[in-house]
């Protein structure tokens, strides 16, 4: 990804990330997440609600990496990843989802049931 790229997706708007963040990941059938140094999911608190973070690229992760997950890195996941083993996880744990966080604030926050409806809705089209 060239630097201006980058530089005009992390100037919109959050729920603008999350529709380009949808789009992307239906095309590319990837999904960027961080995990611990025990290769547990990296979940944030916010009102005392836990959120799960996810990115299109890894590149987008970097500015997420301080405030106490400076031993966290990047995990890529396919789709199916997402959908026979994270959905699950999310579902049972009861958490949000945070779509393209930067610079250590949050993203655009769905329900895992609005998050795969739209992906969904989206894989249709392309489908």
């Amino acid at each position: 990804m060239n630097p201006k790229e980058k530089e005009n997706i992390l100037k919109l708007e959050p729920f603008k990330r999350y529709q380009y963040f949808i789009k992307k990941i239906a095309d590319f059938e990837e999904i960027w997440t961080i995990v611990d140094e025990n290769g547990d999911y990296a979940i944030s608190e916010i009102d005392g609600l836990n959120l799960i973070s996810f990115w299109t690229a890894e590149e987008f992760i970097r500015s997420n990496l301080e405030a106490g997950w400076e031993n966290c890195k990047p995990l890529k996941l396919t789709l199916a990843d997402l959908e026979e083993s994270l959905y699950d996880i999310i579902r049972s744990e009861d958490y949000l989802i945070d779509v393209f966080p930067i610079n250590g604030k949050s993203g655009f926050v769905v329900k895992l049931e609005e998050f795969k409806r739209d992906l969904d809705e989206e894989l249709e089209k392309i489908g």
